[in-house]
């Protein structure tokens, strides 16, 4: 892959990343720091190899934010409907 392309991957996981981090339970200002921390550490990646790993790594880590929403979701309605279990 070209180096644009590589470019606007990044880009676009750091955008749903940061749509994701909105609803952290720690706070949305907790999640941006956190993760404009991890991608200035890997700023200087150059191996398209390594960023295609990185992107992988960013890819899995929105999956399991979106499972931690689901849960979090099944759990208060669950709650709701069955009060006592």
């Amino acid at each position: 892959m070209s180096n644009t392309a590589l470019r606007l991957r990044v880009k676009q996981l750091y955008k749903t990343l940061l749509f994701l981090g909105r609803d952290y339970p720690r706070g949305g200002d907790f999640f941006k720091t956190r993760c404009h921390a991890a991608f200035m550490k890997n700023k200087d990646v150059s191996d398209p190899v390594e960023i295609e790993k990185l992107i992988a790594r960013g890819e899995f880590v929105v999956k399991e934010l979106e499972a931690l929403y689901m849960l979090r979701k099944y759990r208060m309605m669950k709650k709701r409907y069955y009060p006592d279990g």
